[in-house]
């Protein structure tokens, strides 16, 4: 199991934004991703937040080793082909070391910032199946053209490509039907944040076994595309499950073991921020980075 870390773009580059990249790779997490929105959700909506790409191009170039990616890019307001001019930048910039994290995004203040109404959750779906496959040909081949009921190409380039081949890894977040079928087909890699009804008022056992039901539900759609569904990284973003991982060095042990049965490569964990719900004690936070594998037999 790999252990990875998620650092939200709310830092100045020169006022502690650089160092922390750089210290998630001195820790040895396997990718620190960043979200993709163009503002976020109380309490950040009112404060500093920066772009998803230009952080992650900075951070490839503050770093040499660690994965770098979005949780996740979604169509609420990229276009496929500015996105994948973007992507093979940035793949080109890390020298391959880029996960794209993709999903149908939400009602959020991303929803609205281009001054359109919300999507439907169909909308939003129906976006996304046609956004997938676009942007992955648009990836892997030189010349793509597509009209189609959201988004159009004419002859969109993408030379030379991008740096790993045939194109740049899809983690595709999804806990719906239509979603994993996209998952299975052109993802990578799966990502979960659990079952948000059993979050609030769940217990950790009931959020495992609702978590365990989208696994199930993830191989039934890779046996339907004819694919083995041990060919995808299962990846889960924490924070948003009843359990308190960073509590104790030995609750993120527990954790992650539970969690490893159900069949994950991947867990991901938020760098500290006080105030938030995403606050820890830095010294537990980096001794799970630290020392946590040797205890999960990775």
């Amino acid at each position: 199991m790999r252990l990875s870390t998620v650092i939200l773009p709310i830092h100045r580059w020169h006022e502690g934004g650089r160092e922390r990249w750089q210290r998630a790779e001195e820790l040895g997490f396997g990718t620190a991703y960043t979200y993709d929105h163009l503002s976020w959700r109380p309490p950040f909506r009112d404060g500093p937040w920066f772009g998803a790409l230009p952080t992650l191009t900075a951070a490839a170039t503050a770093t040499t080793r660690m994965r770098l990616g979005t949780l996740v890019t979604s169509p609420n307001f990229r276009h496929p082909v500015t996105l994948a001019k973007e992507l093979i930048t940035l793949d080109d910039v890390s020298a391959g070391r880029v996960t794209l994290g993709i999903g149908a995004g939400g009602t959020g203040f991303d929803a609205t910032a281009l001054g359109q109404e919300p999507w439907s959750p169909r909308e939003r779906a129906d976006r996304l199946a046609e956004f997938v496959p676009l942007l992955d040909r648009l990836l892997s081949q030189e010349e793509t053209s597509h009209g189609g009921t959201f988004y159009s190409a004419h002859e969109a380039r993408n030379l030379p490509g991008c740096a790993q081949r045939p194109r740049l890894p899809f983690a595709v977040a999804a806990t719906g039907p239509r979603g994993m079928r996209l998952a299975a087909r052109y993802g990578q890699a799966w990502v979960t944040t659990g079952d948000p009804k059993v979050f609030e008022h769940g217990t950790p056992e009931q959020s495992r076994a609702a978590i365990a039901a989208q696994v199930e539900r993830l191989g039934a759609a890779c046996a339907e595309a004819g694919r083995d569904v041990a060919e995808l990284d299962k990846v889960l973003l924490t924070s948003f499950t009843p359990d308190r991982p960073l509590e104790s060095f030995d609750a993120f042990v527990d954790f992650a073991g539970r969690h490893a049965e159900l069949g994950f490569t991947e867990i991901v964990v938020h760098w500290p921020i006080p105030g938030t719900r995403f606050a820890a004690d830095e010294k537990v936070f980096g001794r799970i980075a630290t020392e946590a594998s040797a205890h999960l037999a990775v």
